[in-house]
């Protein structure tokens, strides 16, 4: 009867030991799930997108910036340009950065926020482009506003705006620029284009253009 005792102990321990062993090791990788999931949820996102990674682009006015001054929450913030070309910033009021790359305009705030803050480290990103734009007018399907992408062509600029209507005038459409003051008229047959013929009429745009469509 003893001997019996034994052996049915022995069974029970070689069975069960290895269960209980399981769930513990089971029990700590969901202890260690759930740890890593709750630092990954208290890690704040704090490194904000920049709508374009061109080291050239030349803020302009109605552009959104993202000015963020390392551990200083008071003095970061996001800031439109105004259409005088500059931003308010806390401790240095007006600001201009309209004209300026965001390199320039980073160095120039780290100069300007070292008279209050110890060694200032500055970012300046662009959150928003919207001082890029060429305006579409006339017999077009989608008049308005629409974003200069790098070395947009003004056939690029109609199709983008989805084309001429069907009442437009598509021979004698017009690119108005204005410069130092002055406005300059480029002709633009949209006929030949698609024909592949007087190609040098698809000039590249600037911001500001207005293709209008007659």
């Amino acid at each position: 009867m003893k001997m019996r005792a034994c052996l049915a102990l022995l069974l029970l321990l070689t069975v069960a030991m290895p269960l209980a062993m399981a769930q513990q090791v089971a029990a700590e990788k969901a202890k260690e799930g759930h740890g890593t999931a709750a630092r990954s949820a208290a890690k704040p996102n704090s490194s904000p997108k920049s709508a374009t990674d061109d080291p050239a682009y030349i803020i302009g006015q109605d552009d959104v910036l993202d000015i963020s001054v390392w551990k200083e929450p008071e003095v970061s913030r996001q800031v439109p340009v105004r259409p005088d070309g500059k931003i308010s910033l806390p401790l240095l009021n007006d600001v201009q950065a309209s004209g300026l790359t965001p390199m320039q305009l980073q160095a120039q705030l780290t100069e300007k926020f070292k008279k209050f803050l110890t060694e200032p480290q500055v970012t300046v990103i662009v959150a928003a482009i919207n001082s890029r734009r060429v305006y579409m007018m006339g017999e077009i399907n989608r008049p308005g506003a629409i974003p200069l992408v790098p070395n947009m062509t003004v056939l690029q600029a109609i199709s983008t705006a989805g084309g001429p209507s069907q009442f437009a005038k598509s021979s004698k459409i017009q690119i108005l620029r204005t410069e130092n003051g002055k406005q300059t008229t480029y002709w633009f047959n949209y006929k030949d284009i698609v024909r592949g013929v007087k190609t040098e009429q698809n000039i590249l745009l600037k911001p500001g253009d207005s293709i209008v469509v007659p």
